[in-house]
């Protein structure tokens, strides 16, 4: 069944979530108040890095199924489902998360809402953010009554969004139990295909949906936290964490992904989330629950100090010293440099001295906007010419490809340090090269 969609938000999760609804064969309407971003994505043309999206778009585009606007009065004329997806960063200076972009879509999009309405909220949000804009939204709309908010988190790994979308391994919606309506129903066509396949279909309250989003990233975070915390241990008495970790991977109960030492996670979801997460638990009463999310965090932030200290011993000192670094998003297959490790670790050893050659497949552009002092070149050979030491920061699968042949005649000193231990030690130190893992003798 076709449905009229509207999306509000057409950054990363409004932008794949608008043009993966238009291929399950819905009308969308993509909603935003920047201009730029709307002309790109009209264009045919996604802003930001991730494999697959950009012919999904112009696909549905083309198909006449997908159109953008600044207009929440298109919007609410054109629809009666809106998904809204706009960010909900950091605050500054604190912990919680920021809702003025939520909150300004609902004080925008309810005064204009005539007809009975389904409002479904994607971004990740402090639990009871969803009863609260849904009494809003009530208080605001000439509809009243009939206007209705459900939550539908997601569940997007960058690099993999719009397999997420199309093939999640999960659907979850929060319904109001106090006013049972037609948020469920309206679900259910929506993702008619995606239920038809046999994905499970969670439903549930609202608390728990919320919950259940903030819940998986405090998982995934502590179980990188872990595995770190544990790579500690092993570079203190010797023993390998990667050998460690296929070894507890293979126990069904633990499992092996996520179970990779580094330097650490980043990106634009994890770091903020589980702070949001201890910061809406204290203001709940429940702040000795996630106590321990602050000592995951700490683990993750020390990881990339670790790596500048590395880099430093490897030189000797860092003042004067040649370091090229390879890799600059958070994570491969993606453009995104919010809080990445990567560019953390490039940005603090330029600050103690070092001339820093940074090489990305594909975040120079957001890492130059972040980070503009340090030195950007446009090839791994480029950025390891003259180097003092090569440091890998992001596993792209060019710089896990690489060989000592390809480096050996234009580095000054064969030193390679692993931040993320995606390297075969003894192809490196057979070939005559200084080579560092974190936990790895």
């Amino acid at each position: 069944m076709t449905s009229r969609i509207a999306v509000f938000g057409t950054g990363y999760l409004g932008a794949t979530h608008a043009a993966c609804m238009a291929e399950l064969g819905h009308e969308v309407l993509g909603v935003d108040v920047d201009p730029n971003k709307l002309a790109m994505l009209e264009a045919g043309e996604v802003p930001f890095y991730e494999p697959g999206l950009e012919e999904v778009l112009r696909r549905n585009i083309a198909a006449g199924r997908l159109r953008f606007t600044a207009s929440y009065e298109e919007a609410a004329e054109f629809a009666d489902i809106h998904f809204l997806g706009v960010g909900t960063p950091q605050k500054k200076g604190e912990f919680a998360a920021d809702m003025r972009f939520v909150d300004s879509v609902i004080e925008t999009l309810a005064p204009l809402l005539t007809r009975p309405t389904v409002i479904f909220g994607k971004s990740t949000v402090p639990v009871g953010t969803a009863e609260r804009l849904g009494a809003r939204a009530r208080e605001l709309a000439p509809a009243g009554q009939d206007v209705e908010v459900a939550w539908n988190p997601e569940f997007l790994r960058e690099g993999y969004a719009v397999k997420d979308t199309l093939h999640p391994d999960r659907l979850v919606l929060g319904v109001d139990r106090h006013r049972p309506g037609r948020a469920e129903s309206v679900a259910r066509e929506v993702y008619e295909q995606l239920l038809n396949e046999g994905i499970p279909f969670v439903v549930t309250d609202l608390a728990t949906s919320e919950l259940v989003k903030a819940s998986a990233n405090a998982f995934l975070a502590t179980k990188i936290s872990f595995i770190n915390a544990i790579s500690e241990v092993c570079e203190a008495s010797g023993a390998d964490v990667t050998v460690l970790a296929d070894a507890i991977g293979h126990d069904e109960r633990i499992g092996r992904r996520f179970l990779n030492a580094g330097i650490g996670f980043g990106g634009g979801c994890l770091p903020k989330d589980i702070r949001a997460f201890m910061a809406r638990a204290g203001e709940l009463g429940a702040d000795q629950a996630l106590t321990f999310l602050r000592e995951v965090d700490n683990i993750n932030m020390r990881r990339r100090t670790r790596m500048v200290e590395l880099a430093r011993e490897a030189c000797g000192s860092l003042l004067g010293a040649n370091v090229a670094v390879l890799g600059a998003a958070f994570k491969p297959d993606s453009d995104d440099v919010r809080d990445s490790p990567a560019l953390n670790v490039a940005g603090q050893i330029q600050l103690q001295g070092a001339a820093v050659n940074v090489y990305d497949p594909k975040a120079m552009g957001n890492s130059k906007a972040l980070f503009p002092t340090l030195t950007y070149t446009s090839s791994a050979l480029d950025a390891c010419a003259g180097a003092d030491v090569v440091l890998v920061l992001t596993e792209w699968t060019e710089f896990r490809k690489l060989l000592p042949s390809d480096l050996e005649a234009v580095v000054r000193k064969k030193v390679i340090i692993d931040g993320r231990n995606c390297l075969e030690p003894t192809t490196w130190r057979d070939a005559g090269w200084t080579y560092r893992g974190l936990g790895r003798p």
